[in-house]
């Protein structure tokens, strides 16, 4: 059988939890497929993986707003797929190549649902009049994929009723995973390389921390998270990995509230570069409690990262992050009631504040119990949310697919 996976992000290249999410699950369906990958970002020649495919943007949109030149390399792809028997396309950025593949070719499209543009109405501020557009594709290829893969039930739910000319039939809950042997927290030498990349960092490893991973978007709550911080103990840090901002306008709000912050307490760290992983892993491993302010959440990949690490998280109880966060065994889940206009506002933003703070804190108070968390959380991503069985849910789908439609394997 021979797979292709269209994506925007692809290593080195990757900016969110999509871009993990292929580059972990092409990896485990190599094993039993022909797997190709069709990625953005210009060539990858020197990458060192057969089969995966880098384009860049036409010239002549080079300049054009950016959905139509998502477009530009969306076709490219699509030329590219024929002799394929399956194209699976990941987020909207990549759906208009698997869509006009599936027309093209007559190869079923299988879609990832990563996220909704519906419920990411910011978007209209850093594309412009491309939103309309990256929505009018989205709901074209949702509307016409084989199957659709969600991360999450809560996804799946956002789906059908974003969608409602889906067919619940063929929207499929399979989960996120995570690479197990490469999260875990250091141990023997890498104990010490560990400590020395935090105090490099402006981090020390002595006093109690919050950490927070993502990209500066709405709907990872930061501005949420900084207030929240003014309301933590004097001896508590927080981190701040945050980089890659939508639009100038979140860039300028988060950063204003950070500097706000940092006048006013010590022990504000703020990182904007992408650490390699085993950096980051320090940072975590130097942490006592991951935190997850979104407000909208397909699933959340960085929490399956934290919890691999070993650390409880602290999240809001939306999208797929109660399928991922156990509440009062794992960590907490902060409730939130939500405007239903699909930005995902609280509805009372300053009680979302509040108890985000709270819960924070009752992490914090009782390291002993937070570490017990933090066991909890290594042994449920152990137990439910491994890359193999994703990569075997997967591959039942496809085969399904193909069943379906007359197919084999062997094809």
């Amino acid at each position: 059988m021979r797979i292709d996976l269209l994506t925007r992000e692809f290593p080195p290249y990757i900016y969110g939890g999509a871009g993990v999410h292929v580059s972990e699950l092409s990896g485990v369906l190599r094993e039993h497929a022909d797997v190709r990958v069709h990625c953005f970002d210009g060539p990858r020649d020197d990458l060192g993986i057969e089969g995966v495919t880098g384009y860049s943007v036409p010239a002549e949109l080079s300049d054009a707003n950016p959905t139509l030149a998502t477009m530009g390399v969306d076709l490219q792809m699509a030329n590219n797929v024929a002799g394929a028997d399956i194209v699976h396309s990941h987020t909207w950025y990549a759906n208009f190549a698997g869509h006009v593949a599936s027309m093209l070719h007559g190869i079923p499209h299988v879609l990832s649902a990563h996220s909704l543009e519906p419920l990411r109405p910011w978007k209209a501020e850093q594309l412009g009049g491309g939103y309309a557009v990256s929505s009018w594709i989205e709901k074209s290829a949702y509307e016409s994929a084989a199957a659709i893969i969600a991360v999450s039930g809560g996804m799946r739910n956002d789906i059908l009723r974003s969608y409602p000319n889906v067919d619940p039939a063929k929207v499929h809950v399979i989960h996120n995973g995570i690479d197990l042997t490469g999260w875990q927290r250091p141990t023997g030498e890498w104990v010490d390389d560990a400590d020395r990349i935090v105090r490099n960092l402006g981090i020390d490893p002595e006093r109690p921390a919050v950490v927070f991973v993502g990209r500066i978007t709405r709907q990872k709550g930061l501005p949420y998270l900084l207030r929240a911080a003014e309301q933590l103990p004097a001896d508590v840090q927080l981190i701040m990995c945050a980089g890659a901002p939508d639009t100038p306008e979140i860039a300028k709000e988060v950063s204003d509230a950070f500097a706000g912050l940092a006048q006013r307490r010590d022990g504000v760290v703020w990182i904007e570069e992408m650490l390699p992983r085993h950096e980051l892993i320090a940072v975590l491993a130097a942490s006592t409690v991951f935190v997850c302010p979104s407000i909208y959440e397909p699933l959340g990949i960085v929490n399956l990262e934290a919890m691999a690490v070993g650390l409880p998280v602290v999240g809001s109880a939306t999208g797929g992050i109660p399928e991922v966060v156990d509440d009062g065994v794992t960590g907490y889940l902060v409730p939130i009631e939500q405007v239903q206009d699909g930005t995902g506002t609280p509805l009372d933003p300053d009680k979302f504040v509040g108890d985000l703070a709270d819960t924070l804190n009752r992490v914090l108070v009782d390291p002993e119990r937070a570490a017990e968390m933090g066991l909890a959380a290594r042994k449920r991503v152990e137990d439910h949310f491994s890359w193999e069985a994703i990569g075997e849910r997967t591959m039942a789908l496809y085969s399904q697919i193909l069943d379906d439609r007359g197919g084999s394997l062997d094809s």
